[in-house]
């Protein structure tokens, strides 16, 4: 056992197929799929709209799904943007004369909804089976119900204060209450809550497909996507919101397409690690790494105060850069090459003082030094700190196959911040909440223009070959637990349940994703479990230590599986911090 670390649950083994998923039943469908025959993305794009059922507080199929494939034929790894772009009738100007320069929680955040697309984007391109094949187990579930875990009771708990207004008891989104509430109250832990509408959404779907197959598989799967985004769930999605004082039209919907890529990519000591692009934090994985892998990181020792110091810096670095420099490609232009450059990464590393804290996000560098073009003139603003609620929220995927395709997604968007869709049953994504309203922001409101998304999976290769795909849920703190499950993998050898299960740390030394973008110069967030003189010696170095609950959730839920090629076998891993599982054989 690497380094003395205990795991409260076993490592899950095999040599034929794995999954791994942020619910149990997500993954029960997942590994179903893989069993049946179905590959790696056939079985993700499953547990995926299963997500959207089992896990409504934190995912929608109208919501986001940034998404990682790896197709071991094609010898290609591609992401999927699986991120909605603001409606054409959206800008700072209307925000500014029509809501006091705010943005109001609701339908007026809605951009796009893309992990539909994403699903059906993915499994028309790299997957086997029919959208029947892998939709019908969340459809079932949705019709017959399932009985509510304790979290999403509490999470139901958490949101009914947002279905009420303020000043009185007029109910703010009663589509949402009619489905998760009797009367009035979150239904409890172990009521069954049965999804009628979004069961009959799916059923909607296949029958389009069903009515298309003799066009083949993929035109019949590109058909339920035209239903979607063309057909009547597009007029009754577009008719809602307008009704709602939204801004979504059926022109946005048509033109709306997911972004199929290059992903990016850093070498970490012979390991090349990816993620999606600019358009979400992604890099900010693939920074963090860069910045550290000059340091010692295992001389100093597996959570001592030394090497948490040194990672915290170094995130905040990546947050620096990634405040200044990250947003749409489409409409900024992100100098993503110079970030990810291992001389700028060593430039960033020299500035870490082992000794003190920067007391404040520190200031962006000069990637551009470090790659071909031109600085854009954008004026630069130390943000100034900003109170509020630093959301966590999301799920996340990951399959590997017996042929050696992988896949890795990361869907978001729960009922927390948009009405049901009567007749639909799922929330239309309001990810415009991860925006900002400066025009001087690289990631500032423009109509057509995508929000910098927080969601972003990850997959790890030695030697060209796949190693490990990972993820998981918590906002801006994705980024900080992915790259410490990755270092307790990859520099203290730990397996990929011990890497999920050690404790972790975060900081909230930048502004953060969501609106209103809160900043807490200084503040780290410690699970309890890591101990009170390293608390004591980072608090003498300058970080403002907050020590958490021993296993919280705010820390994320990671999942991932690791392929150990010299030894035939599959390891899988899931976070006993919320509901997530592992399987496989």
């Amino acid at each position: 056992m690497a380094i003395g670390i205990r795991s409260y649950r076993p490592l899950m083994t095999g040599t034929t197929h794995m999954a791994s998923t942020g619910h149990y039943l997500a993954t029960a469908v997942s590994y179903s799929i893989l069993e049946q025959g179905g590959n790696a993305t056939d079985a993700g794009v499953a547990a995926g709209l299963t997500l959207n059922v089992v896990l409504p507080q934190y995912t929608s199929l109208g919501g986001v799904a940034p998404i990682l494939v790896h197709d071991a034929q094609k010898n290609e790894t591609k992401s999927i943007s699986g991120l909605g772009r603001w409606p054409q009738t959206a800008s700072i100007a209307y925000f500014n004369d029509n809501h006091g320069g705010q943005l109001p929680p609701g339908v007026l955040r809605t951009v796009t909804p893309a992990a539909a697309d994403g699903w059906l984007t993915a499994l028309q391109r790299y997957g086997t089976m029919t959208f029947e094949q892998v939709a019908t187990p969340a459809m079932e579930i949705a019709q017959r119900g399932f009985p509510i875990p304790e979290t999403l009771h509490r999470a139901l708990v958490k949101e009914a204060d947002n279905l009420v207004h303020d000043e009185g008891e007029d109910i703010r989104w009663p589509s949402t209450l009619a489905v998760f509430y009797r009367d009035g109250k979150a239904l409890a832990t172990g009521d069954v809550l049965v999804q009628s509408d979004l069961a009959r959404t799916f059923r909607r779907m296949i029958e389009v497909e069903r009515d298309s197959a003799s066009r083949g598989r993929e035109e019949a799967i590109r058909a339920v996507r035209d239903f979607f985004y063309q057909g009547e769930i597009a007029e009754e999605m577009v008719q809602f919101i307008q009704e709602q004082g939204g801004l979504l039209s059926m022109d946005d919907l048509g033109k709306f397409q997911v972004g199929v890529d290059e992903p990016p990519s850093i070498n970490y000591k012979g390991i090349d690690v990816y993620t999606c692009g600019p358009w979400c934090q992604g890099p900010v994985t693939l920074q963090t790494l860069s910045i550290l892998e000059g340091c010692d990181l295992k001389g100093m020792g597996h959570n001592s105060a030394d090497y948490l110091h040194t990672v915290i810096e170094a995130l905040k670095l990546a947050f620096a850069d990634r405040h200044a420099y990250y947003g749409d490609p489409d409409f900024v232009d992100v100098p993503l090459t110079g970030l990810l450059n291992p001389a700028y990464g060593a430039q960033r590393r020299g500035l870490i003082d082992l000794h003190r804290a920067a007391p404040q996000m520190p200031n962006p560098g000069d990637p551009w030094a470090y790659q071909s073009g031109t600085r854009p003139d954008r004026k630069y603003q130390h943000p100034e700190p900003v109170g509020g609620r630093l959301e966590a929220d999301t799920s996340y995927i990951c399959t590997v196959d017996q042929w050696g395709n992988a896949f890795s997604a990361t869907p978001s968007d729960g009922i927390g911040g948009s009405p049901v869709v009567p007749g639909l049953g799922f929330v239309v994504s309001a990810r415009g909440s991860q925006t900002w309203l400066d025009p001087d922001h690289p990631c500032a409101l423009e109509p057509g223009k995508r929000p910098r998304l927080t969601p972003n999976p990850a997959m790890a290769f030695k030697d060209g070959k796949l190693w490990m795909p990972f993820g998981t849920p918590a906002g801006d703190v994705q980024c900080q637990s992915m790259v410490q499950m990755f270092l307790n993998v990859a520099e203290f050898g730990m397996d990929v349940q011990q890497a999920i299960e050690a404790p972790r740390v975060s900081t909230w030394s930048f502004p953060n994703s969501f609106w209103p973008h809160a900043y807490y110069p200084g503040l780290v967030g410690m699970e309890g479990r890591i101990d009170g003189e390293t608390a004591r010696n980072l608090r003498e170095r300058g970080h403002q230590v907050d020590v958490w609950d021993d296993w919280t959730p705010r820390m994320g839920a990671l999942c991932a599986v690791e392929i150990d090629r010299e030894r035939g076998a599959l390891f899988a891993g899931a976070d006993l911090r919320r509901d997530g599982y592992a399987m496989g054989r």
